[in-house]
C-alpha cells in the first residue's frame, strides 16, 4: 500500500441527489470514469453526463423493485479487492473485475420515513441493504478506496483529488472510512430502535444509540474536559432544533442548562398565559406566569435575583421588546423561546455575549422520550418522565380540602418539582415561586434552603415578610417524617402536594391536620438525579 491512491473509477448510487451533478461533473472533468444505478444514473445523464449504468458491468438487469442491482461481485470485487495483492490482482483479471476507487453512496431515507409516520411495510421498504453493504466494503478497503456517505463531504474530496492530482492520502481515505462506519452503525441503530417500538420491545437484548456531530465544544462541564454536542435525529422543539441568532457558540454546560429550561416551561403550554423559567445549573432558580412576559420574568427574577445572574431563561410564548429589555438589566447567559419579534432582537444585538435561540414551538412534555445515562461499563436506559397531573387524579387526605387558589398553585408547584433536581421542595403563590431547594441529601434541608431563599428575597424586595407566607408547598417524593412537613408550615405554607407512600404517612397527615394545613397525595414520584 502506497500513501497516494489514484481515483480512476467511481460508483455513485444516492437517495439524496443534492450536489450529484456537480460532483459528477467534477469528477468527469477529472478523467474518472463513471458508475450509476437507477435514478442517480438518470439525473447524471439528463445533466449530460457519460455514466455507465451498473447493470451494465454486472450483467444483470435491477430486479425485485430495486433490492437487487449492486450486490454482484463485479461490484464487491472491485472495491474489496487489494491493489497490492497479487492473488487479489489476477482473480480480478480472470474474472474480469475493475477496480472501483471511490464509492459515493447515501441511503435510502429510513428515518425520514419513520418520522413522517409511514406504516410498517413501508419503513421495512426504506431499509437499504445494498448501501451499507457496499459502504461497508469500501470502508474495510480504505487502503485503496475512498468512501463518501455525506454531502458535505462532496468538496472536501475534490480539494483533496486537486492537491494530489487526481489521488488521495491515506489520511482522507481513512477520515472518510470513519465517517463511514459511524453512518451505517447509526443507520442499523435507527433501524432496530424502530423495529424495538414497532414490537413494544422496552428492553430489547441489545440496544443501539447514535448521534450526528452537531458541534465540537471547547471543553465539556469543566476545561479539562472534552466535549461535543450531537444529535440524535429527532424534530422535538428544543435546544437541539432551535436557530441560534446572535452570540458565541453554546458551551457544554449552557447547552444542558437550556434543555433543562427549555424542557421546564413546555409544561406550561400558551393556554396557562405567559410563563418564564430562569434556571442555573440545570435547576429553576425562578418560575412564574403572569399577565405579560415581562410580568412572567419579572416576577420569576423575584424568586431569587441572585442565582438568576448569568441564568438561562426560557420562556412559553414569542420574546417581545418590553422583556427583552428587562432582561438586559442583568447579565444572562441564554435565552430561549418559540419565536422573538425585531424589537426583542434589535434589543438584544447590543449584547454580544447573550444568545438568543427560538424554537417552532414548545416540546410536548408528554411525548414518548428515552432518556440515557452513562455509568462504569455500561448505560441505563429509562422513559423520559412525561408524567402529567390534573386536579381530579389528587387525593385529598386532610380534614381541611384546599381552595381553589391552593389547587391552582399547588398543580404549579408540581410540574416545577418535577424539574428540580431531588430532594425537591418549591413553594409557590399566586402562580409564581417563591422558594426552591434543591438537590440536597435531606428533605428537610430543602425545605430550610427554600425557605431562608425567600426570607433573603424578602429583605431585597423590602417587603415585611417572606413570600412563603400563604404559599404552597411541593416535594417530589414523599416526606419521610413530619419534619420536614412543619419547616414548610412555619416558613408559612398552608397547603401541600406530594406522592404520599411513606410508612409514616398517617403522622404526616396527623401533623397537617395539627397544623391547618391542606394536603393532596398524587401516588406519582418526580425523583430527578
Amino acid at each position: 500500500m502506497t500513501n497516494l491512491a489514484p481515483v480512476r473509477r467511481a460508483l455513485l448510487s444516492v437517495s439524496d441527489k443534492t450536489g450529484l451533478i456537480d460532483l459528477g461533473r467534477a469528477l468527469s472533468e477529472m478523467g474518472v470514469e463513471l458508475l450509476s444505478t437507477g435514478g442517480s444514473a438518470k439525473t447524471l445523464r439528463e445533466a449530460g453526463l457519460d455514466v455507465r449504468d451498473v447493470a451494465d458491468v454486472t450483467g444483470f438487469p435491477e430486479m425485485m423493485d430495486g433490492r437487487v442491482k449492486t450486490l454482484h461481485p463485479m461490484v464487491h470485487g472491485g472495491l474489496l479487492a487489494l491493489r497490492d495483492n497479487d492473488d487479489h490482482v489476477a482473480a480480478m483479471d480472470t474474472h474480469g473485475i475493475a477496480a472501483i476507487d471511490l464509492l459515493v453512496v447515501n441511503l435510502y431515507p429510513f428515518e425520514e420515513t419513520v418520522a413522517k409516520g409511514a406504516d410498517y411495510d413501508t419503513c421495512i421498504e426504506n431499509i437499504d441493504i445494498g448501501g451499507p453493504a457496499m459502504i461497508r466494503a469500501a470502508s474495510k478497503n480504505h487502503s485503496f478506496v475512498n468512501v463518501v456517505v455525506d454531502v458535505e463531504d462532496y468538496q472536501p474530496l475534490l480539494d483533496e483529488l486537486k492537491t494530489n492530482d487526481g489521488q488521495t492520502t491515506y489520511a482522507f481515505r481513512q477520515r472518510l472510512a470513519l465517517t463511514a462506519y459511524s453512518r451505517t452503525g447509526a443507520y442499523d441503530a435507527a433501524v432496530s430502535a424502530w423495529m424495538a417500538k414497532a414490537l413494544e420491545e422496552q428492553a430489547p437484548r441489545r440496544r443501539a444509540v447514535a448521534g450526528t456531530l452537531a458541534q465540537t465544544l471547547r471543553y465539556g462541564e469543566n476545561p479539562h474536559q472534552q466535549a461535543a454536542f450531537y444529535k440524535d435525529g429527532s424534530t422535538r422543539s428544543g435546544v437541539a432544533t432551535a436557530t441560534q441568532h446572535q452570540g458565541k457558540e453554546l458551551s457544554y454546560n449552557n447547552i444542558n442548562d437550556t434543555d433543562a429550561a427549555f424542557e421546564l416551561v413546555s409544561e406550561f403550554g400558551p393556554e396557562n398565559g405567559p410563563t418564564c423559567a430562569i434556571i442555573k445549573h440545570a435547576n429553576p432558580c425562578g418560575v412564574a406566569r403572569g399577565a405579560s412576559l415581562l410580568e412572567a420574568y419579572s416576577r420569576a427574577f423575584d424568586c431569587d435575583r441572585t442565582s438568576a445572574f448569568g441564568g438561562i431563561i426560557a420562556l412559553n410564548q414569542p420574546l417581545d421588546g418590553a422583556t427583552a429589555q428587562e432582561i438586559c438589566q442583568i447579565f444572562t447567559e441564554v435565552v430561549i423561546a418559540p419565536g422573538a419579534d425585531d424589537e426583542a432582537k434589535a434589543i438584544f444585538a447590543a449584547k454580544k455575549n447573550l444568545r438568543l435561540l427560538t424554537t417552532d414551538g414548545l416540546a410536548d412534555p408528554a411525548e414518548a422520550a428515552l432518556m440515557i445515562k452513562q455509568v462504569s461499563g455500561g448505560f441505563l436506559v429509562q422513559d423520559k418522565d412525561s408524567g402529567i397531573l390534573a386536579a381530579d387524579d389528587l387525593k385529598i387526605v386532610t380534614k381541611r380540602a384546599p381552595t381553589e387558589q391552593e389547587m391552582a398553585d399547588m398543580l404549579f408547584a408540581w410540574k416545577v418539582a418535577k424539574h428540580v433536581k431531588s430532594n425537591a421542595i418549591v413553594y409557590v403563590k399566586d402562580g409564581a415561586t417563591v422558594g426552591v431547594g434543591a438537590g440536597q441529601m435531606s428533605r428537610v434541608d430543602s425545605c430550610r434552603i427554600a425557605a431562608r431563599k425567600s426570607e433573603d428575597m424578602a429583605a431585597e424586595l423590602g417587603l415585611s415578610a417572606p413570600l412563603t407566607q400563604g404559599s404552597v408547598v411541593a416535594s417530589d417524593a414523599f416526606f419521610p417524617f413530619a419534619d420536614g412537613l412543619l419547616t414548610a408550615a412555619e416558613a408559612g405554607a398552608t397547603a401541600v402536594i406530594h406522592p404520599g407512600g411513606s410508612m409514616r404517612d398517617e403522622d404526616v397527615i396527623a401533623a397537617a391536620d395539627e397544623a391547618g394545613l391542606a394536603m393532596v397525595l398524587t401516588g406519582m414520584r418526580h425523583f430527578r438525579h
